[in-house]
């Protein structure tokens, strides 16, 4: 985490957070317009990030925007295990560990090449049923990531 660690978002703030983006369902044309809503905000903005939608361990959206690299595509894959794992946002888990001064793999014995506790995925909830999936990017510095995907769901619907 960076030293500015006092501009972070708190743990109980990312948790409301995550409860005012629950959604009112995830179909795959849901999925889709969400990936889209990020790529357009994203070259609007010539962001050089990977974006990624998952449901329910499937892929259903990816686009690497100029200037994103495979390795972008790694660490979007390692923020959304995080996700899945803990149905919280990957922000959620890098506060956390950071603030108990551990590690993933020294707290819940996950491997590093496959989880990463750093901002940018956050979880699909749907009313009634709970996380479903994640939305990710990555390309920024781990925070402005997070930034970038909470304000593409703050735009859908509810």
């Amino acid at each position: 985490m960076s030293a500015d660690r006092e501009s972070w978002p708190t743990l109980d703030e990312l948790l409301r957070e995550e409860n005012e983006l629950e959604l009112a369902g995830l179909s795959e044309t849901d999925a889709y317009e969400l990936g889209m809503l990020a790529v357009t905000a994203a070259t609007e903005q010539r962001l050089p990030v990977s974006v990624g939608v998952w449901r329910a361990g499937r892929q259903l959206f990816h686009c690497g925007l100029p200037g994103s690299t495979a390795d972008n595509d790694a660490w979007l894959r390692r923020k959304g295990r995080v996700v899945m794992r803990f149905e919280h946002s990957s922000l959620y888990m890098a506060r956390l560990c950071q603030d108990k001064q551990v590690t993933l793999a020294e707290r819940y014995g996950l491997p590093a090449a496959r989880y990463a506790a750093a901002g940018g995925a956050v979880p699909l909830r749907v009313r009634g049923t709970g996380v479903v999936g994640w939305v990710g990017v990555s390309g920024l510095p781990q925070l402005d990531d997070h930034r970038f995907v909470v304000d593409i769901l703050r735009k859908l619907p509810r």
